[in-house]
């Protein structure tokens, strides 16, 4: 770790002085871009992030939103990147231990996690070590800690070989009294340190998150990333939800970036406060921890709580009935200064503010990206249909997701596989749903496009289980800033994502930033993933999967434009993006509206592999179609916010939504389409073996 030479500058200008070796790196932490979004943060007030049910906002370590007045929900998701390259068991793990605490902080229980993932070329050798171990990560903490993976997305794409993206979401729930900050109350509070003992793991995280992959990082990053251990983690859940329930805490932050050093300092800072805290009091499991080790080090499994001194000894007694950690570390005092202090030296002596908040901006130039020509591959239907049926990105993912307990907490009503998933919040009486992802060959071919279509998707995914949205969070992934071209489609990404949620009235109420996502194979496409939850009335869906007794309509009608879509990326051709829906709103209100009618059977959005892959995808083993399509480019194109509706009354469907018929389902357990002339015919049987190529190569 080293502090740059101009920001060393603006330091030594604050301070007065030259910074100890500590603060130099705590500065160094504190303002990587990582933590400080230095690249970034001018971009994100493109979003839109208040509502009337919007709590909590951007900012804190979760956002948060009224399901009613005494229920809320927390919402947060976050990146591990760098981490799950270099180790992608434990990179993985991480990931999905940090978000969960993430949630804790705001004085939630952990309901249900979301990721999405993205990896090289699946042919690859490596991506498929990479994906194996991160989704082994994932299951293994996630179902060890009781908290259900209920959805997410794999994406494969050839410029995420050197540079792997892991993007985990969180739903917490929490009575409305419940509610914890990471804002300070009160000088003469204590700092208690609760959870597993520090040591060396993750020294310097937050750094190495902010520079490009380097050749070796798998061997030379590898102390850089953190080691977790789910079991504590379970534990401290269930100690949060005592010391909450219990009202012994005043604030709270978990230990993420820039482990102790980070959380302290931002607690006190966003309470334009002070502390003084003594490292030598933090519990460790290795000897001869210095300083800097001690504050920067970011092991997992530990939360900073503000507590008032009376109430010291019953969190003492709280961490002891579940076996953890628990250190009182400090006091919070008015100075304004965050203090450390080491065996009787004071190793650093800095305004909170200052090291939280003082980073300066990036000033980067930036590139158009450039238009995309039109080379539209000669290739025969049945060729085309085969080849985009059977790719990874559009194969069944059950592979990944059988590996994930979806059900634990007795809340999931629609389970992974489907387009969203939906949670029964009984004590609301009302559902809740969830989608997650992003399609890096969209935001390849067309950056803005390409994000706003991100936006239609995720809200399209939500009205296929009858909701209509309530908030979202994103986590913006890119290369390396400094390229302006790079830069460029970083902008595009967050601009498109901001308009298309704006369109939508979706407030963006928190999210992440992930830069420096480059290695010597180049830098990862501009990549926006977002989550979005949604609410209805009830806990029930009509599925995907036809009865075979109605009428398929497709909503949104049919689309000809061909960029970014599977058909293009499976035969190296290129197009402009197909046109955005004008009414992105009214037509999720209208499909949300007709997946809740009685003689709706099934719906299912159009996306990866476009009609066709969502036509092959709804067919059942008892349950067929006869459909007519007027082209290869209708049949393939992945233009956003359309759906296929299953029903027994088309013309409720047609009040709701413009809709055009497709043909109709029946008991053949077969697919015949006909695409201007030419007929195709599967039976169940071949298109789930096509589809389960992911499975096949895997097992």
């Amino acid at each position: 770790m080293s502090l740059a030479d101009s920001d060393r500058e603006l330091v030594e200008a604050e301070l007065g002085r030259d910074p100890t070796t500590t603060e130099a790196a705590l500065f160094e932490n504190l303002w990587s871009e990582h933590c400080a979004y230095r690249s970034s943060r001018m971009l994100l007030s493109a979003f839109e992030s208040e509502g009337d049910r919007v709590v909590v906002g951007p900012g804190d370590d979760a956002a948060v939103v009224a399901l009613d007045e005494d229920t809320y929900l927390t919402f947060g998701v976050e990146s591990h990147n760098h981490p799950s390259y270099v180790d992608p068991y434990d990179g993985a793990a991480t990931g999905v231990g940090g978000i969960v605490r993430d949630t804790l902080s705001m004085g939630a229980y952990p309901i249900a996690l979301a990721d999405s993932l993205y990896f090289g070329d699946f042919d690859a050798e490596h991506s498929q070590y990479l994906l194996d171990g991160v989704v082994e990560g994932i299951s293994d903490y996630g179902n060890a800690i009781g908290v259900p993976t209920v959805g997410g997305s794999t994406q494969f794409h050839g410029d995420y070989e050197g540079n792997p993206l892991v993007n985990v979401a969180c739903v917490g729930l929490l009575d409305a009294d419940r509610l914890v900050t990471a804002t300070a109350q009160e000088p003469g509070n204590k700092l208690v340190l609760v959870g597993n003992s520090t040591g060396r793991d993750g020294l310097g995280g937050a750094s190495f998150a902010s520079e490009d992959l380097a050749e070796d990082a798998e061997t030379e990053d590898r102390p850089a990333v953190q080691v977790g251990d789910p079991y504590t983690e379970k534990l401290l859940i269930e100690a949060s939800e005592d010391l909450v329930s219990a009202n012994l805490v005043e604030s709270a932050r978990d230990l993420g970036a820039a482990g102790l050093g980070g959380a302290s300092c931002e607690m006190v800072a966003k309470g334009g406060l002070g502390c003084v805290i003594a490292l030598e009091d933090v519990h460790q499991r290795e000897p001869n921890m210095n300083a800097t080790e001690i504050l920067l080090a970011e092991s997992q499994e530990r939360m900073c709580y503000e507590v008032a001194p009376e109430n010291v000894d019953a969190v003492r007694d709280i961490a002891d009935k579940y076996d953890l950690g628990c250190s009182v570390i400090g006091d919070v005092t008015d100075s304004g200064n965050f203090v450390c202090e080491f065996e009787g030296e004071t190793v650093v002596d800095a305004p909170a503010e200052y090291l939280a908040d003082g980073a300066p901006l990036n000033d980067l130039p930036t590139e158009a990206p450039p238009e995309p020509t039109v080379s539209i591959p000669d290739t025969s239907v049945a060729s085309a249909f085969d080849a985009v049926l059977a790719s990874p990105n559009t194969a069944s993912k059950r592979w990944v997701y059988r590996q994930y307990d979806h059900e634990v907490g007795a809340r999931t009503s629609v389970r992974p596989g489907d387009d969203a998933a939906l949670l029964a919040v009984r004590r609301a009486e009302q559902g809740v749903a969830l989608s997650a992802g992003a399609n890096p060959n969209w935001t390849s071919a067309a950056p803005y496009e390409g994000a706003y279509a991100t936006a239609v998707e995720n809200a399209t995914n939500l009205a296929a289980v009858g909701a209509t949205p309530l908030a979202a969070v994103d986590c913006l992934n890119g290369g390396n800033p400094e390229k302006p071209g790079v830069y460029g489609g970083f902008t595009n990404i967050v601009e498109g994502l901001a308009d298309g949620c704006r369109d939508l009235s979706v407030p963006v109420v928190g999210g992440n930033v992930s830069l420096y996502n480059d290695s010597a194979t180049g830098p990862i496409p501009p990549t926006p993933t977002l989550a979005m939850l949604g609410t209805k009335s009830g806990y029930d869906a009509p599925g995907t999967g036809l009865s075979g007794e109605g009428t398929l309509l497709l909503v949104g009608g049919h689309a000809s434009g061909l960029g970014g879509s599977e058909y293009l990326a499976q035969f190296d051709g290129s197009d402009r993006f197909p046109a955005l829906p004008d009414d992105p709103a009214d037509r999720v209100a209208g499909l949300a509206s007709v997946a809740d009618l009685d003689s709706t059977l099934a719906v299912h959005d159009v996306s990866d592999g476009g009609l066709a892959v969502t036509l092959a995808e709804m067919l059942t083993a008892d349950a067929g179609l006869d459909a007519s399509v007027p082209g290869l480019p209708e049949l393939f194109s992945e233009a956003p916010g359309r759906a296929v509706v299953e029903t027994t009354d088309p013309d409720a469907v047609r009040t709701r939504v413009d809709a055009v018929e497709l043909g109709h389902s029946d008991g053949s357990g077969a697919l015949s389409l006909d695409v201007n002339g030419t007929e195709l015919a599967y039976e169940f049987e071949a298109v789930a073996d096509a589809r389960d190529t992911l499975a096949a190569e895997l097992d």
